[in-house]
C-alpha cells in the first residue's frame, strides 16, 4: 500500500483535448527553483496517470501566479497544446478576472491603457519582478468595471471585474495601483512593495495582515472564452472562499498553505 499526495483542486470541465480546472490560492503552477512543494502541473499529472501511460502529455496553457486562484486550462498532448497556445498567442481567448480593491472607484466603467515594464529595467530595483507603469514601457490595455462598493470596518472596498485585452506580466495589479486602487493583499503593488521585502524576510506578520488584510492578492481567474473546432467554450469559476468571506464582510485569516490531503491506494 503506498502513499499518495492529492493536490486540492476542482475540475470544471473535460475533453480528451484539455482539461479546465480551478486552482486554490496558494498552490504554485510550475516547479520553482526552490524547496519542492506541491504544484497545479503535479495534481494534474497524478490525476491523468492512466491516460500518461497511455501517451498523454500533460502541459499548462494560461498560467496564474501562485497567489491568483480561478480557471487554469491544461492541454493533455502536444498537439493540443500548439493549437491552445496559438489560440492565446493570437489573443482569442477572451478572460474575465475578479479583484477585490481598496477604495471605491468614482465611475462604475473605465479603461487604462499605460505600457508597463520591469523597474529594474531603468535602475536597480530591490524588487526584480515589480513592474510599473512607464512611457518606455510595452503597450498594455486593461478594462474594469465595478461589480459592487462595499465597506468593512478596515475602510471602504470595490468588487471589480477586469478585463485584460493584453497579457502582460501582473498587468491588471499594476494598472489598479496605477489607478489608486491597489488590490488587497497584493504585497508587490501595495505602496512601494515594502510588504514583499518585508513578507521575504520575516513570512506573514500580525502587521503584515494590518497592512495587507489578506495574506494573498484579492485576484481571481473568473471566466475563460476560447474558439474551438467551430464553435466556442466559455468556462466560469465562482469567487474563491475567502475573497467571497472578505466581500460579503466576514473576518479574514492567513491561510495555512497550500491545501493538500493524502490518500492510499
Amino acid at each position: 500500500m503506498s502513499l499518495q499526495v492529492v493536490v486540492d483542486f476542482s475540475v470544471i470541465d473535460e475533453s480528451d483535448d484539455w482539461l479546465v480546472v480551478d486552482k486554490p490560492a496558494p498552490l504554485i503552477v510550475h516547479p520553482a527553483n526552490r524547496k519542492p512543494e506541491p504544484t497545479l502541473l503535479g495534481g494534474v499529472e497524478q490525476l491523468l496517470a492512466y491516460e500518461m501511460e497511455n501517451g498523454a502529455r500533460p502541459a499548462i496553457v494560461n498560467r496564474l501566479d501562485r497567489d491568483t486562484s480561478g480557471l487554469v486550462l491544461v492541454a493533455k498532448h502536444p498537439s493540443s497544446a500548439r493549437e491552445l497556445g496559438m489560440i492565446f498567442e493570437q489573443r482569442q481567448a477572451r478572460k474575465s478576472y475578479l479583484a477585490v480593491v481598496s477604495g471605491w472607484p468614482d465611475v462604475d466603467r473605465w479603461d487604462c491603457e499605460q505600457p508597463i515594464l520591469r523597474a529594474g529595467e531603468l535602475s536597480p530595483s530591490p524588487i526584480w519582478v515589480r513592474q510599473i507603469v512607464h512611457a518606455q514601457g510595452r503597450a498594455c490595455f486593461t478594462s474594469f468595471d465595478v461589480v459592487e462598493r462595499f465597506q468593512r470596518e478596515e475602510g471602504r472596498f470595490a468588487l471589480l471585474r477586469c478585463f485584460p485585452e493584453t497579457g502582460r506580466m501582473h498587468q491588471i495589479r499594476v494598472h489598479l495601483a496605477h489607478c489608486g486602487f491597489p488590490i488587497v493583499g497584493d504585497k508587490l503593488y501595495t505602496g512601494d512593495g515594502s510588504g514583499y521585502l518585508a513578507w521575504m524576510a520575516q513570512g506573514w506578520t500580525d502587521d503584515l495582515q494590518k497592512q495587507l488584510l489578506m495574506p494573498r492578492h484579492a485576484l481571481h481567474a473568473a471566466t475563460l472564452e476560447i474558439p474551438w473546432h467551430g464553435g466556442s467554450i466559455r468556462w466560469e469559476a465562482p469567487l474563491s472562499t475567502d475573497l467571497a468571506d472578505f466581500v460579503s464582510g466576514k473576518p479574514s485569516h492567513p491561510t495555512p498553505g497550500v491545501v493538500i490531503w493524502s490518500r492510499h491506494d
